[in-house]
């Protein structure tokens, strides 16, 4: 199963999340859950650091990937951010419904 952690900031914005094991839906090259979580995860640590020019630290091996937001982000800057990671969450969310026996999220807040 694939956990997925969002940890919050007691003001309710995203400061990290991990992902962490695997989906086991199908064997490893068709497994479809798997793929949508790494494509939702890692397109949106690309697309904060195309699109807004900001590094993410991301530490990365096979089945785990652990993401932190910087601290004390400009205020226009930090929106963006936050957009993109709360539409990843979204996205996770729509996975979890579809396919709640291989995926688990837990937001803290």
């Amino acid at each position: 199963m694939i956990r997925v952690t969002i940890k919050r900031s007691p003001d309710g914005l995203i400061q990290s999340f991990r992902v962490k094991g695997h989906a086991l839906y199908d064997e490893p090259g068709k497994d479809i859950v798997c793929a949508g979580v790494s494509a939702v995860t890692v397109g949106t640590v690309n697309a904060v650091e195309a699109l807004l020019g900001l590094e993410l630290q991301a530490k990365t091996k096979h089945g785990f990937l652990d993401v932190t937001v910087p601290d004390q982000l400009e205020a226009a800057l930090s929106e963006k951010v936050q957009m993109l990671m709360e539409s990843m969450v979204v996205m996770l969310q729509s996975i979890e419904q579809s396919y709640g026996a291989y995926i688990a999220m837990q937001d803290q807040h």
